[in-house]
């Protein structure tokens, strides 16, 4: 959730950059929120069309229906039916 209306896309497994000037607070004040638990109906009521709900027995997920943003924005310029 964000205030943007397009999606963002971040790859979380990229690791910050380091470089030789830092503050000394400066990566010891990163905190994450934590994350938004939902129901199965919850997920289904918060999802876009663009995104599905994947259910496993210990987990409930949202992801979207096109893993790369470059399908995505594929996507965007020659739509398909999902």
């Amino acid at each position: 959730m964000h205030a943007r209306l397009q999606d963002l896309p971040v790859n979380v497994c990229k690791e910050k950059k380091k470089t030789n000037v830092r503050s000394s607070a400066s990566d010891i004040a990163v905190k994450l929120t934590p994350p938004i638990i939902f129901s199965l109906e919850q997920a289904i009521g918060f999802i876009n069309n663009d995104e599905m709900v994947e259910v496993t027995p210990g987990n409930i997920r949202l992801r979207k229906r096109m893993l790369t943003h470059g399908q995505r924005l594929r996507n965007i310029a020659f739509p398909q039916r999902l």
